[in-house]
C-alpha cells in the first residue's frame, strides 16, 4: 500500500498552495528548489509545510487537494490550526 499525502504550504507572500504527492519529503524539496519556473510556488519561496494528511488511496487524496483548493484563505486557515468545528461554517456561500 502506498501512501499519498495532501499538503498545504505557506508560501512567502502569505498564501496558500495545496497539492497532492506519493513522496511528500521529495515534493517539499522540489517547491523550495523551485524545480519547475512556471509553478505558482516558484516565485513565492520559500515556502513552509504548515499541514498534510496520509490517504491510503489516491483517488480520495486528488478529491481532497480539489476540495481544499476551492476553499477560501479562512477556512484553510482553520485547517491548518486544527479548528475542525470552525470547517462547516466557513463555506463558501452566496446569499441573495
Amino acid at each position: 500500500m502506498e501512501l499519498s499525502y495532501v499538503y498545504i504550504l505557506r508560501c512567502s507572500d502569505g498564501t496558500y498552495y495545496t497539492g497532492v504527492a506519493s513522496n511528500l519529503e521529495k515534493r517539499l524539496v522540489d517547491h523550495q528548489m523551485g524545480e519547475d519556473p512556471k509553478s505558482y510556488t516558484a516565485k513565492r519561496r520559500p515556502v513552509e509545510l504548515v499541514w498534510y494528511s496520509e490517504f491510503s488511496d489516491i483517488t480520495i487524496a486528488i478529491s481532497k487537494e480539489k476540495q481544499i483548493k476551492n476553499w477560501s484563505k479562512f477556512k484553510k486557515e482553520a485547517l491548518i490550526a486544527g479548528r475542525y468545528s470552525d470547517l462547516p461554517n466557513l463555506a463558501k456561500k452566496k446569499f441573495n
